[in-house]
This record gives structure tokens, C-alpha cells and sequence, in this order.
């Protein structure tokens, strides 16, 4: 299995997909998701979590990695721009906005794509994606902790996809 983004060009995320783009919910929050399309997933594939992460915020946090986007129950291999703000056949999970540093905002907000914005240097992201054997029983605004204990046991493949943003 293998992932590819347009929206990651040459190891750079596209500045449309964070802080450096237009659109911003009421918070502040980037809004406009990353698109993806998954290639050769294993046999007996039901369905796809993701899990969108910033290790190289743990200096700005205080020591945790910075979760951008959470999803699963994604039964299809592409989604396109923005769909995190219009697509209703997939679950999201809450992203680190809700944290104080996220300026803790409410998990109904924050359960949608929260782009990037690195504040002290330019950061790499990395969007995991795992192909599962079931469908997970989550709720919208689930927690990553509830999503790795779904989806164990159940992980076929996993593909990691690195990008670059710049620095806001």
C-alpha cells in the first residue's frame, strides 16, 4: 500500500493546507485538509484510518506530538480538498486544538482537520494511514488513545507520508 497527496509536492505541503491559507474556522483554525489517494491496499481492506501528526512540536508543546486530523471509517482510497469540512461518510476524531496550547477550543471544533501552523521552525508532518479489516465503533470527536485501541488487531497495512510546512 502506498499513499501520494497533490497537495504534497517534492516533500512540501502546500501552503493552502495551514496557517499560510485562507481558510480558518471562527478560532483561528486552519481548515482546508489535506487531500490524499491511497494505491494497492491489501486484500480484504474494509476500510481506512488516518492519523495526521506533528512530532517536532514537542518542544512548543511541553513534550507531546501536535495531532492534526483523526479519521476512520473512510471507505473509499481518495479524498479530496477541504472534504474534512463536507464529507459525511467518514468519522473525525478530536485534533490538538482542543489542548491549552490549542487555545481549548471545544471538541465539537476541533473534530475536523486542524492544519499547520509551526510556530518556531518549520516542522514535518506525517499523515499515517492504516488499512483495517473492519469498521471501527467509534463516535465523531473520538480521542487518538481510542483510536489506536480500535484498530488493534485489525491493522492489514500502514503507509506513512511526509511533508514539510514553513514556519508561520
Amino acid at each position: 500500500m502506498f499513499v501520494t497527496s497533490k497537495g504534497i509536492i517534492d516533500g512540501v505541503i502546500d501552503h493552502r493546507f495551514g496557517g499560510h491559507g485562507t481558510q480558518f474556522n471562527d478560532h483561528g483554525m486552519p481548515t482546508y485538509s489535506l487531500p490524499f489517494k491511497i494505491e494497492e491496499a491489501p486484500e480484504g481492506t474494509v476500510s481506512f484510518a488516518l492519523v495526521l501528526e506533528d512530532k517536532d512540536a514537542y518542544p512548543v508543546t511541553g513534550g507531546f506530538a501536535w495531532m492534526h486530523w483523526l479519521a476512520a471509517n473512510i471507505t473509499r482510497t481518495e479524498l479530496h480538498e477541504n472534504e474534512s469540512q463536507t464529507a459525511t461518510d467518514f468519522v473525525q476524531g478530536s485534533n490538538s486544538w482542543t489542548s491549552m496550547q490549542g487555545g481549548s477550543q471545544s471538541r465539537a471544533q476541533s473534530s475536523f482537520y486542524g492544519g499547520m501552523m509551526p510556530p518556531d521552525r518549520d516542522h514535518i508532518y506525517e499523515l499515517h494511514v492504516y488499512a483495517l479489516d473492519c469498521t471501527l465503533d467509534l463516535a465523531p470527536g473520538f480521542l487518538l488513545n481510542e483510536l489506536h485501541r480500535a484498530m488493534d488487531g485489525h491493522i492489514l497495512d500502514s503507509y506513512t507520508l511526509k511533508g514539510s510546512y514553513q514556519k508561520i
